[in-house]
């Protein structure tokens, strides 16, 4: 089997068998060997000892390019989740996912017995830094799809099987570094010492799989950069952050409030918070009279009628208000669509009189878990500044334009 691989400067290697990109990243020079984090293969991340058996064009990525935050990222979620299953017993921890994220990554746990805090992650840090000095190897596997189910079940990681359950290859791939083993696409470092300048930052509740009726998990956030500069760089931007953050501003500043007895995710505003509201809707407003809108106002709550035929009965229930009176239900509206086309409706309109231009400052409720509440940002009401174009076909391209300048 002849293969020819193509590398960035338009030059072909020829191999007459699998070759693994660390292999190749040798042969270039034993200095991109060393500051190999992986690979792109035809555009796709790959681990530096995944054997490649086809024609390709390939990549060596280096530990301080882009790229490689992904791999190293990923690799520390493991490392994290091994410090964990070490800390509190490989038999009391059962594995979630554990994904890289903007910035960063994560991994969820359910642990028998014990709740970790924002204190605890000092010492999974410390038991990080020993597997990360330990240097164990990570080696890619892959089982036919029967197996892994075993596998997983025999190790007690119920979250996993029911992963399996789902991937509809026939085989499914793991990494595997010391005692650790995770079911997992990759790709990683080839080795945990690879990199070594990283930062627990916090802890929180999250649903398994994002489903309020699943178990809540305790998910744990951190970050790594390929430089120690790069990582303290990143956290005095967060503390930074922290100290303009909007959730302490606001009362601070006698802004707002949110009564999380009563009003959870409702926030309350203030004299000032309402000279500052009113001084951008004054804005909002000024902008849509200049581009031909008419502001209009329609009800809170409405017949539940209204949103079956909408369609939000049956797609977005689940995230709405209701009220019943005279054993007549009603909703509490999420949106002002609805409220909108009664208004289209309720005259006839002649083509000569399009398009029509409305907006709305509608207040509008929807339910949002505890768990996601944040501030001003994931709210379960606010006022939108919402608006519609009742428009002929001809006019569509000339209405678009103009809401997009």
């Amino acid at each position: 089997m002849i293969m020819q691989v193509r590398l960035p400067d338009g030059s072909i290697k020829i191999y007459d068998g699998p070759v693994t990109p660390g292999q190749i990243a040798r042969e270039i020079s034993e200095g991109l060997w060393r500051n190999a984090a992986g690979a792109l293969v035809n555009g796709q991340l790959w681990d530096l000892d995944r054997p490649i058996d086809f024609d390709c064009e390939l990549k060596i990525v280096k530990l301080e390019e882009p790229e490689a935050a992904e791999i190293y990222r990923h690799t520390m979620s493991h490392i994290m989740a091994q410090a964990v299953m070490r800390i509190y017993g490989a038999d009391k921890v059962k594995l979630g996912i554990g994904p890289t994220i903007e910035n960063g990554f994560y991994y969820d746990f359910d642990i028998q017995d014990a709740k970790i805090t924002e204190e605890d992650l000092t010492k999974i840090e410390e038991e990080m830094k020993k597997i990360i000095k330990e240097d164990l190897k990570i080696e890619r596997f892959e089982l036919p799809k029967a197996e892994a189910i075993e596998l997983m079940k025999q190790r007690g990681q119920v979250y996993k099987v029911e992963l399996i359950e789902e991937i509809p290859d026939e085989k499914v791939s793991f990494y595997k570094q010391g005692e650790f083993i995770d079911l997992c696409r990759g790709p990683h470092l080839p080795s945990t010492g690879k990199v070594k300048h990283f930062k627990l930052l916090s802890v929180s509740g999250a649903y398994w799989r994002g489903n309020e009726k699943n178990p809540m998990l305790q998910r744990i956030y951190g970050t790594a950069f390929a430089k120690k500069e790069d990582l303290e760089n990143y956290l005095k931007m967060l503390e930074e952050a922290k100290k303009r953050d909007h959730r302490k501003l606001g009362p601070q500043l006698d802004l707002f409030f949110i009564n999380t007895d009563v009003a959870a995710g409702m926030p309350i505003f203030l004299p000032y918070g309402m000279t500052v509201l009113l001084e951008l809707m004054n804005l909002s407003r000024k902008l849509h009279k200049k581009y031909g809108y008419k502001e209009v106002g329609t009800p809170l709550i409405m017949h539940e009628k209204l949103w079956r035929q909408s369609g939000h009965w049956d797609h977005y229930k689940n995230n709405m208000y209701f009220t019943e009176k005279e054993e007549v239900t009603y909703a509490v509206k999420p949106m002002n669509c609805p409220g909108h086309i009664l208004i289209y409706k309720n005259k006839p309109v002649s083509y000569k009189d399009l398009p029509i231009r409305l907006f709305e400052f509608g207040r509008v409720h929807r339910y949002e878990r505890g768990g996601v509440l944040h501030g001003l940002l994931r709210v379960r009401t606010f006022t939108q500044d919402d608006a519609h174009i009742f428009c002929r076909e001809d006019q569509v391209v000339a209405e678009v334009t103009n809401v997009v300048k």
